[in-house]
């Protein structure tokens, strides 16, 4: 019963915290309103003590403390969110580079250099999970075919004339529009972009006419910043 009743304490206590984040909680600021919960967990702890009287004075006494820490380790957890949230967003940007590491606006992402010495990127294409390389040789995106596919892009009618200059040498692509391109936080619309033929292409490329609309794009050692 006791176990019950503390976490039950703790859990709504954290659930206010976070439901109210950015205001007060039954007339208390965010300061006052902790201060209450942390004494509400004490005696709650206290409290049901007092009907399990089975339980002496240690056992007692370990339990508040182990709950008290419990309390505080949440709590601290909560305060330091945002640096637990970057941390893991570099340590994820490590392990698998191509989904880089967003600010905290959004307006930036950085992607570290892979395997192959080159920077893989992850990209929404009109809402459709697409890698490419990016590739400042390719003077557009240009899709494979699978991708653009992927992407609910019609490849009927398509005509592959036009030559795209890669930084493996030139192709042939058709013509088309994406609707919808975002790489982290960064959204861009009605980007003109290429689909290679068939078999042209291996890895859709992050070409010119995504980069040209960003504020910035650098590569500094192993380090890729696109910024929006």
């Amino acid at each position: 019963m006791i176990v019950v009743l503390i976490g039950l304490a703790v859990a709504a206590g954290l659930a206010l915290l976070v439901s109210f984040d950015a205001g007060s909680v039954l007339g208390l600021d965010q300061g006052r309103m902790s201060q209450f919960l942390f004494l509400a967990v004490i005696l709650v702890v206290l409290g049901s003590s007092l009907l399990v009287r089975r339980l002496n004075a240690s056992q007692v006494v370990r339990g508040a403390v182990a709950w008290l820490l419990v309390f505080l380790v949440a709590i601290g957890g909560y305060a330091y969110r945002n640096e637990f949230q970057g941390f893991a967003g570099r340590v994820w940007g490590e392990l698998v580079p191509s989904h880089g590491v967003v600010s905290d606006n959004g307006h930036t992402v950085s992607f570290q250099r892979g395997l192959g010495r080159s920077f893989e990127v992850l990209a929404s294409v009109n809402g459709a999970d697409v890698r490419m390389i990016f590739d400042t040789g390719a003077n557009a995106v240009v899709l494979t075919h699978i991708d653009a596919e992927r992407a609910g892009i019609s490849l009927s009618g398509l005509q592959f004339n036009t030559p795209v200059q890669t930084a493996n040498g030139i192709g042939r692509a058709a013509r088309v529009t994406i609707s919808d391109m975002q790489i982290g936080g960064i959204v861009r619309r009605n980007i003109p972009a290429f689909v290679a033929d068939v078999g042209a292409l291996d890895t859709s490329l992050l070409g010119m006419s995504f980069l040209e609309t960003l504020d910035s794009y650098r590569v500094s050692q192993d380090l890729l910043e696109l910024k929006g």
